[in-house]
């Protein structure tokens, strides 16, 4: 009889185990030039950017030119409840640090508005190094296109939260 197998993660009431942030870090590497797709989601998933006023804030950090000095951020859609991202990494800073910023800047600017808000962002965040040119293309593609998939518009010029490089 072989061993259980032994994960990284948090022990659920049920006393069974679920892969937590460790599993998402492991493997993880951050490679100067390289584009990753990366995923990260409000906490308990609720639909913060379903407001108006919050998606904006939001919005104008994450593409503030500020924050993407040594990183360059090729596409971007911001939903209701998570943000995807293409993201090249400069050689400075490792994707985990780039994310970091993201997340505390959007935050705290969330906060200055809604100070009753306590977490923002859920630990963590899901990314995907793309190997291809064609695959930043696509992967451009279903960005933008989130909204259409989950009913917030018809078109994607409809929606006002996202922006690439090729637009």
């Amino acid at each position: 009889m072989r061993p259980p197998h032994k994960t990284a993660g948090m022990r659920h009431a049920s006393g069974t185990s679920k892969p937590g942030y460790a599993a998402l870090r492991k493997g993880r590497c951050s490679l100067a030039g390289q584009i990753y797709l990366v995923t990260f989601i409000t906490c308990n998933r609720h639909p913060l950017f379903a407001d108006h006023e919050s998606a904006r804030i939001a919005s104008r950090t994450l593409s503030d030119p500020r924050l993407w000095q040594d990183a360059r951020l090729h596409a971007w859609v911001l939903m209701p409840d998570h943000w995807h991202g293409l993201i090249e990494l400069g050689a400075m800073h490792d994707l985990s640090a780039v994310v970091r910023n993201l997340k505390s800047n959007t935050a705290r600017r969330i906060r200055l508005v809604h100070p009753g808000l306590a977490t923002i962002w859920e630990k963590g965040f899901q990314d995907h190094a793309l190997r291809k040119e064609e695959a930043m293309y696509a992967a451009a593609r279903y960005l933008v296109l989130n909204p259409i998939r989950a009913g917030l518009a018809r078109r994607v010029g409809d929606y006002p939260y996202w922006n690439a490089d090729w637009i």
